[in-house]
């Protein structure tokens, strides 16, 4: 078993940061990177070494395979840890780290390529006995043969891209009349962003449910599961709102549905950290979906509940340490929500937003985490995802955290720039949501319902009050600079 000394974090902002700090809890040297654009964020100067990747894209930059893996070399790195996004999930990488000495923190290549591809993916748990969902995923693309399969397993169905993620290459198709198009449509995407144009055809959940599984696996057999989150609420197929425990599971049902991604991380003799998503119907019944081969944006929840550091599980299953603890001490106390705050306009059809941040905020909340690459006065663009933080908080049961939550969401004002912030609290406040009824298409569904109130002009006027107080809160991590000296400011406070 070998300790690391010194590891390179493939990526940047809020989970470079957030892998970072336990690094340093465990006494083992980062390495981050940043590029001339990110000079001034956060995790630039978080790491004990930081390197320039300079300017261009991302295939020059944090995409380029063979440029990290000189860097790895010369800075004599141990591991890397990829996050999540860039090269977290590219077999090539991993392939190349292995050929250089260098330990990929993730999970085997074997499995990194099977659950990679769609396809490969069903094929095995079809072989395994796991749950999937009634459809199609054979190599003949001939159109006819889709539109018969399509017939067969009966509509609605979805067309999904084999090799694709993010929503890419994916089209419900209602009625028979519609599917050439679509199917047409589909491939045609999925060959623009993945280089791979073969589709699945599945049958259409029409109210689904989608919770994941985290799982946990050592190098010497054991394998364990972290229960489970729910990811229901979606905007263009990517989450924005997850929580544990899943208000849609009764403890038998959990239990089935955790002890199945155990199952299936045995089935790939897995390693590491890895995610089971499934589908839920209305029934009970739930299907195999996708595995995730890396961290998730949304582990956080999962920390909150259980008590256990993912990232540390992480680097000691790396390196090689049998994980002592056993499957029945892995508890869900109380309840967690995380929310991710994007610099965008939902009420503009959730246009990515740009500028500067004035105040980020804070809490004095007990039980709430923020997870951000961003500080006052650092600039956003539209060079990387819009993502500006996860803001996750704990409490007792899901009522009280769904309160905390709404509190969170007003310490962190994120002010300079539009966000999804109020979108996200109309979400919370709606009935259906307090209810636990989250399904996929909730935002879809309520979309009238999440629209913007119209401001009344007192509330208009505060409002425009309130931003020109804080346009000038300008500065460093943890200072807050006056503004300059004007109408607004020399009123004071106490006239709000």
């Amino acid at each position: 078993m070998k300790s690391f000394k010194k590891v390179l974090i493939a990526n940047r902002g809020e989970i470079a940061i957030r892998v970072a700090k336990t690094l340093r809890e465990r006494g083992i040297e980062s390495v981050m990177l940043f590029t001339d654009e990110e000079k001034e964020l956060p995790h630039a100067t978080f790491g004990d070494y930081a390197i320039n990747l300079g300017s261009g894209p991302l295939s020059e930059t944090y995409l380029n395979i063979d440029r990290l893996v000189k860097l790895c070399q010369e800075y004599q790195v141990d591991a890397v840890h990829p996050g999540y996004g860039f090269l977290s999930e590219r077999a090539p990488f991993a392939n190349a780290l292995e050929k250089a000495g260098v330990k990929l923190i993730g999970p085997p290549v074997t499995a990194m390529e099977a659950m990679g591809d769609k396809k490969t993916s069903k094929e095995i748990m079809e072989k395994a006995g796991i749950p999937l969902i009634p459809g199609y995923h054979g190599d003949n693309q001939e159109s006819g043969l889709l539109k018969e399969e399509a017939k067969k397993i009966g509509f609605p169905v979805l067309i999904k891209a084999s090799a694709g993620g993010g929503g890419k290459g994916m089209r419900i198709v209602e009625k028979l009349e519609d599917f050439g198009d679509a199917l047409e449509s589909a491939k045609r995407e999925a060959q623009n962003a993945f280089g791979d144009d073969k589709v699945l055809i599945e049958k259409f959940i029409t109210d689904p449910r989608h919770i994941e599984v985290q799982v946990m696996s050592d190098s010497h057999g054991n394998h364990f599961h972290f229960w489970e989150r729910e990811c229901s609420i979606q905007r263009r197929y990517q989450k924005i709102v997850e929580e544990s425990p899943s208000p849609s599971l009764d403890q038998p049902l959990r239990e089935k549905i955790c002890d199945t991604a155990v199952k299936i991380a045995k089935t790939m003799d897995y390693e590491g950290a890895g995610t089971v998503e499934f589908i839920l119907d209305k029934d009970g019944s739930f299907y195999f979906l996708e595995m995730n081969t890396r961290l998730q944006v949304e582990h956080p929840v999962t920390e909150m509940v259980t008590g256990f550091d993912l990232v540390d599980l992480q680097v000691r299953v790396a390196q090689g340490e049998k994980l002592s603890f056993k499957q029945e001490e892995i508890i869900q106390k109380g309840h967690a929500i995380e929310v991710r705050l994007y610099a965008e306009n939902p009420d503009k059809d959730f246009m990515p937003s740009v500028g500067k941040i004035a105040y980020v905020g804070e809490s004095r909340l007990i039980g709430v985490r923020l997870d951000t690459g961003y500080q006052d006065g650092n600039e956003v663009t539209v060079s990387f995802d819009p993502m500006l933080a996860k803001l996750i908080v704990w409490s007792s049961d899901r009522v009280s955290a769904i309160s905390k939550m709404e509190k969170a969401l007003c310490d962190y004002p994120f002010l300079g720039l539009t966000t999804n912030r109020d979108y996200l609290s109309r979400i919370l406040k709606h009935p259906r949501f307090r209810e636990g009824l989250t399904y996929t298409h909730f935002v879809k569904t309520y979309e009238e319902d999440l629209k913007r109130e119209e401001l009344s002009q007192e509330e208009a006027l505060l409002s425009m009050v309130a931003s020109q107080v804080f346009k000038g809160k300008v500065g460093g991590q943890g200072e807050v600079r006056t503004a300059p000296k004007g109408p607004w400011t020399t009123l004071g406070p106490w006239r709000l």
